[in-house]
């Protein structure tokens, strides 16, 4: 081969010589054929390859200039076997001046390729997987420069491309090459959303496929690249000074990263070598992105893995700059199962609702705002899934199982019709959950429990009638700040709690104060970063440290609860101090409304979470000052066993149902219930049947579940009789093990308690 690869410098004339071998009219065979001479010809190769994978990953030899031509379709390389199985497996190209002294070497005597030393492998890469390999080699000991393997990568890639489009090969021609995934796969997921889905596979934010892959016009591909790029880093630094872009849930140091890499020097001059190759802007971005997909893959370090993710969405931005797209203009089918690395709440209300039947996530967790969010529209929704989109193409048929926490990809006919049989089911059960909406809640033995729900945005109103809940327990205000593209006004926090409350009449709402920090950072408002945000400046201490913050949202609760009932809470009280700070803010903005002869709320009732441990010793001091207070579970058992419920590394080393959690909720009703305080548990235990059949025998009466489990724990309740079982309990909570579930599983089944 010639120094400098290609005889015509840039491949670019070869190409095009590629290109017209695809419109052919003649057969398959004769036009791979052509391409591989056309190849070997213009690198000065005597041999030129093209090895295609098949479905049971073997590498089929399909066309070669230069080895006997009988081996052809007859040679075929188990996975990782020899060379070019290396190339496949590690999905980077392989030079080598000596390629029978490599230990990967393989020699299969049928090829004749004894005599050639050099050798030079490229993956054809699809969707980050290869696809298959092409091989040039050489009889002179000789090493391949870095201009050389570029050349090969940016050919390896247009045939990759060609292959998987149908232009060289048919779809008929193809048989068994797996050019996508395409076979039946069960993922195991995460469960974050309970619920039975199937339907059509859209990808969010779903890469715009290149539809020319050679530029016709190399300096517009350049001012192009070059244009888009200027684009995407103004959009990230809109994003980062607040504009009025809707990014609502991404951190402030994610958005910082992408901005550190769309201006990384080896990213930027992979995409402009690219397209000076010879490829569209749209082509080269995709290249670069498949190779780096491809070798991070490899990665085992997770950090060096994360990134990946940086760089995918960042081409698939540059992609949209490159196309003129605008997000949150897709058409979706009817039937459509969203799937995505990880979402934020406001990237799910963009979406359709009346067309999304279920949410697939590579990441994120049950705690997350968007499964939160996915909830509260009842979309089934798995997470922690693996792989998944590397395994997915758009429209492919999916199952998303909310019930086992798994996904099913293109399933079998069988499959599918167990989940219809299984959605049917589902169906006849909601329907008896109806039955019981007006049916109050009073257990066998005369015991009044009331069920409310927990809410957080308009649509969630909705579940109140459906649902029969007794009002909210819980309405987290910190979703109006999330979906926003800025600090809501006075006027428009005061329309949406004057909705709630005039949505639910008669019936109670108590209305948390903002919650965020942590994993919630609002994009307009400026934080400083923290080691450790979840322990951090978040909820009532961001609150307490930005009064006027909270003292708005105070007045615009205060104006909405005119001449009514109105109940706040206050989250993350850790000290009773913070609670008397946090009361004195209500007295102050009470006295701004009177001064200005504004009606008050005719009953006020202020309470505080109960979700820092730091509080089960101090309740003595706390309760006095509180109208009510509310066990909020999640925080309260995390920091309780050091365990951040939202990594999943860590969030199953423990068991709420065991006896630490169980006394600690114990002693809080006990305390409560002395001093007269009226408290209800509004964390995702109160949802779930079992979990609330074990706080209904540690006394409490006052249950906040998600709309999904309203039904479920009224049909626990009223099969319940809690005399026995509270006799029962006490005897449990002295229990040694880790966690009692299975004793209370057999206590529920003795007692006849439906779960």
């Amino acid at each position: 081969m010639a120094a400098g690869g290609l005889t015509t410098r840039g491949p670019r004339s070869l190409l095009r010589q590629i290109r017209e071998a695809m419109a052919g009219a003649a057969p398959a065979q004769e036009r791979l054929d052509h391409v591989v001479r056309t190849i070997a010809q213009s690198m000065v190769a005597e041999v030129c390859s093209i090895y295609l994978r098949r479905s049971s990953g073997e590498l089929e030899l399909f066309a070669t200039q230069g080895l006997k031509p009988e081996a052809v379709h007859n040679t075929r390389l188990r996975p990782g076997e020899g060379l070019v199985g290396e190339v496949a497996r590690t999905a980077q190209p392989i030079s080598l001046s000596d390629a029978p002294s490599h230990p990967s070497f393989s020699y299969r005597p049928e090829t004749g390729e004894d005599p050639y030393h050099a050798f030079l492998g490229a993956p054809l890469l699809r969707g980050g997987r290869a696809i298959g390999v092409l091989v040039v080699q050489n009889r002179s000991e000789r090493r391949y420069d870095e201009e050389e393997v570029e050349d090969i990568q940016t050919i390896a890639m247009v045939l990759a491309e060609t292959v998987a489009s149908g232009e060289l090969l048919a779809q008929d021609e193809l048989r068994d090459i797996e050019v996508a995934p395409h076979r039946p796969e069960r993922l195991k997921g995460q469960r974050f959303a309970e619920g039975l889905a199937y339907g059509h596979v859209v990808l969010h934010e779903a890469p715009v496929p290149p539809e020319n892959l050679l530029a016709e016009n190399q300096q517009v591909e350049e001012i192009r690249l070059r244009e888009a790029l200027i684009g995407l880093k103004a959009h990230i630094d809109a994003m980062l000074e607040g504009g009025r872009v809707k990014l609502a849930g991404q951190s402030f140091e994610v958005l910082e990263t992408y901005r550190m890499f769309a201006d990384d020097r080896s990213w930027n001059r992979s995409l402009e070598e690219a397209v000076r190759t010879g490829l569209t802007a749209e082509a080269a971005v995709d290249r670069v992105r498949n190779e780096h997909r491809a070798r991070f893959a490899q990665a085992r370090d997770p950090y060096i893995k994360e990134r990946l993710h940086d760089f995918e969405d960042l081409a698939n931005r540059l992609l949209r700059f490159l196309a003129g797209d605008k997000p949150g203009e897709r058409d979706l089918p009817d039937d459509a199962i969203l799937v995505a690395r990880n979402l934020g709440p406001a990237d799910l209300l963009e979406y359709p609702r009346h067309k999304l039947r279920g949410l697939l996530l590579e990441e994120g967790s049950a705690a997350s705002h968007a499964a939160i969010v996915a909830r509260a529209l009842q979309i089934p929704c798995v997470g922690r899934l693996m792989g998944l989109r590397d395994r997915l193409s758009e429209g492919d048929l999916v199952i998303v199982d909310g019930e086992t926490g798994e996904a099913y990809l293109r399933p079998r006919p069988d499959m599918l019709a167990a989940v219809q049989s299984r959605m049917e089911v589902r169906s006849q059960r909601q329907a008896e959950f109806a039955k019981l909406r007006d049916v109050d809640a009073v257990t066998r033995d005369g015991q009044r429990i009331t069920v409310l729900t927990n809410a957080g945005l308009a649509v969630d109103l909705e579940n109140l009638d459906a649902t029969g809940a007794e009002g909210i327990g819980l309405f987290r205000t910190e979703f109006q700040f999330m979906v926003s593209e800025e600090l809501p006004r006075l006027d428009s926090q005061t329309a949406l709690y004057k909705l709630v409350l005039d949505t639910a009449g008669d019936r109670p709402v108590t209305f948390r104060t903002l919650d965020i920090g942590g994993d919630k950072v609002l994009p307009y408002l400026e934080t400083e970063r923290e080691e450790n945000p979840a322990l951090g400046r978040r909820a009532i201490r961001l609150g307490l440290d930005r009064p006027g913050l909270l003292r708005l949202q105070l007045r615009a609760l205060l104006a909405a609860g005119a001449g009514r009932e109105l109940r706040v809470m206050f989250p993350m009280i850790a000290t009773v101090d913070e609670f008397r700070a946090a009361r004195e803010l209500v007295d102050v903005e009470c006295e701004w409304a009177r001064r200005r002869g504004r009606e008050l709320p005719a009953l006020l009732r202020v309470g505080a979470m109960i979700e820092c441990p730091s509080l089960l010793w101090h309740l003595d001091a706390l309760l006095p000052l509180t109208d009510f207070v509310s066990v909020g579970t999640n925080d309260l058992f995390q920091y309780m066993f050091a365990a951040d419920r939202t990594n999943p590394l860590v969030s199953d080393r423990y068991d709420p149902l065991s006896p630490p959690a169980l006394r600690a909720l114990a002693e809080i009703q006990r305390k409560c219930a002395d001093t007269g305080t009226p408290v209800s548990v509004c964390g995702e235990l109160a949802g779930r049947p079992l979990e609330a059949f074990a706080l209904l025998t540690l006394g409490f009466t006052r249950l906040s579940a998600p709309a999904g489990g309203v039904g479920p724990v009224k049909r626990m309740i009223l099969s319940a009789d809690l005399g026995a079982a509270r006799r029962a309990m006490t005897g449990l909570l002295g229990s040694s093990a880790g966690s009692i579930r299975g004793e209370l599983e057999s206590l529920a089944r003795k007692l006849n308690v439906i779960l």
